[in-house]
């Protein structure tokens, strides 16, 4: 069968066995149905929610004249940016509700939850907010980003019970009412974006994430294939409701479940504690699918250029190893021991030095490294961390934070520990892959070739996955397995 994956900013073709298994999100196996995406059914589904939160009372109650507000909201990099998005349709539902009960317009402050990530361009505040809600707040000032250097908007709020520290954005720390804004979408770090993964990394500091996104932690067997039982996981919910128990209140939570295409499947508010919970329960069932018969000792896919952290992604090679890696993470129960991964990237040494401005320097030292393997270069965390040009640079300059660069590389070597080769086709500086450990071929077809002689003998079980990095993802598992505690 001829299939085309993406490959920089284009298609590459593949001609694959006939018995090779497809899988495309929401196509393959349809997703639970959304809801109407006219605005109006959309307002009127998220009203409901925020009208009957789970676990507290409604944002008419904890809201009045005088009380200060903060809203959370994702960056860029998730949840849509349609004129129906959840962002767009939850913030004014809340808006509506708070300026009915007393709330005045200035006491309200936008928040970009963007932790480590680049801070929001005037674009992407516009693209994430549309136009109505970004004219009625951007001129008066009342829109920002989070900033983890900046201590002066920065409260230390001491340690987990486990010893993790916990920095918080000050401007939520003390708001009245801050309301996180997410989206129940499936995320190979910790299962789901939203809830409290959405406080512990979005609006947090660099010491606090190197709690989490880091070997010890990425590298355990209950984070690979990916789980909401994780030691990740439980360190989200830990630093969040230490949060909580600071601030002497909870967050109000709206998630949305989205679908394939970022649509609203259904919307959840109140406590995170007790609606996250709930909302996974939905969620599980668009995201675990239970799809394949027999494990797959081959997976193809193909690596755009422009994807999830933006442009340069499928071609920097420490951001194409978190990408690799990240697929397994979601698919590696349907992943035989010895499976092979044959993925299509222009490759072509394009790093986008101003949005990472500290990965070719890190590349350089993983190359002249005396060690050898990814998880190593976490040694050098705190020197990228403190380096006053990168964070200069993320303050300013709408780079990400130095030390997102660790948990990229931490990330990395899962692909390596779980594989047992992986093939890029199609590198236009194939050097820059075998750099990585990654093995070169032009073609898929003689990337399948060489692995069948080597790895996976003459009839591969192969599974197909085109599209892979522009849906929603999905989580994909065996038929028969027992899903009743992803």
């Amino acid at each position: 069968m001829k299939l085309d994956f993406e490959y920089g900013h284009g298609l590459m073709s593949a001609e694959l066995p006939d018995n090779t298994d497809v899988f495309i999100p929401g196509t393959t196996v349809p997703d639970p149905p959304c809801l109407p995406q006219d605005w109006d059914s959309l307002y009127a589904a998220t009203l409901e929610s925020i009208r009957h939160p789970m676990g507290m009372p409604a944002l008419k109650e904890l809201a009045g004249p005088g009380r200060t507000v903060v809203f959370v909201i994702p960056d860029i990099v998730k949840g849509g940016c349609q004129a129906t998005s959840h962002r767009k349709v939850s913030i004014r539902a809340c808006l509506d509700e708070l300026y009915a009960a007393g709330v005045e317009k200035k006491d309200i402050l936008l928040l970009f939850s963007n932790g480590l990530h680049p801070r929001a361009t005037v674009a992407e505040m516009k693209q994430i907010l549309g136009d109505d809600l970004f004219n009625e707040f951007y001129w008066t000032n009342q829109i920002t980003s989070h900033d983890s250097e900046d201590y002066e908007h920065m409260v230390d709020l001491g340690v987990t019970g486990r010893g993790d520290p916990v920095l918080m954005n000050k401007y939520v720390y003390d708001c009245d009412l801050p309301i996180l804004i997410g989206h129940t979408q499936g995320n190979p770090y910790g299962g789901y974006s939203g809830g409290y993964k959405h406080c512990a990394t979005g609006i947090t500091h660099w010491r606090s994430i190197a709690s989490h996104h880091v070997p010890k932690v990425m590298h355990r067997s209950d984070f690979t294939p990916v789980s909401g039982h994780s030691l990740m996981r439980t360190k989200f919910d830990e630093i969040g409701m230490h949060m909580e128990e600071m601030m002497g209140h909870p967050f109000f939570c709206c998630d949305a479940v989205l679908d394939t295409y970022s649509r609203q499947i259904a919307v959840y508010s109140g406590y995170a504690k007790v609606m996250q919970p709930e909302s996974w329960k939905l969620a599980n069932k668009r995201t675990y699918v239970p799809f394949a018969k027999e494990k797959y000792d081959v997976m193809v896919f193909g690596m755009p250029q422009n994807f999830h952290y933006g442009n340069g992604m499928g071609t920097n090679p420490i951001q194409m190893m978190q990408a690799l890696s990240a697929q397994v993470i979601r698919h590696k129960r349907v992943m035989k021991e010895n499976c092979v991964i044959i993925c299509s990237s222009i490759c072509n040494g394009y790093f986008h030095d101003e949005r990472w401005p500290y990965l070719r320097e890190l590349y350089e030292m993983f190359q002249h490294d005396y060690m050898n393997i990814l998880p190593d270069m976490d040694r050098y965390g705190e020197y990228f961390a403190t380096n006053q040009e990168y964070i200069r640079k993320y303050r300013f300059c709408n780079a990400f934070h130095p030390f997102h660069g660790f948990s990229m590389m931490s990330c990395g070597h899962i692909a390596e520990m779980n594989t047992a080769a992986i093939y890029i086709v199609g590198a236009q500086e194939p050097g820059i892959a075998r750099s990585m450990g990654l093995k070169t071929r032009a073609t898929f077809e003689e990337a399948l070739q060489d692995a069948m002689r080597k790895y996976v003998g003459p009839n591969p079980n192969i599974l197909a996955l085109p599209q892979t990095f522009k849906l929603g993802a999905v989580h994909l598992c065996m038929a028969d397995d027992d899903l009743s505690n992803v």
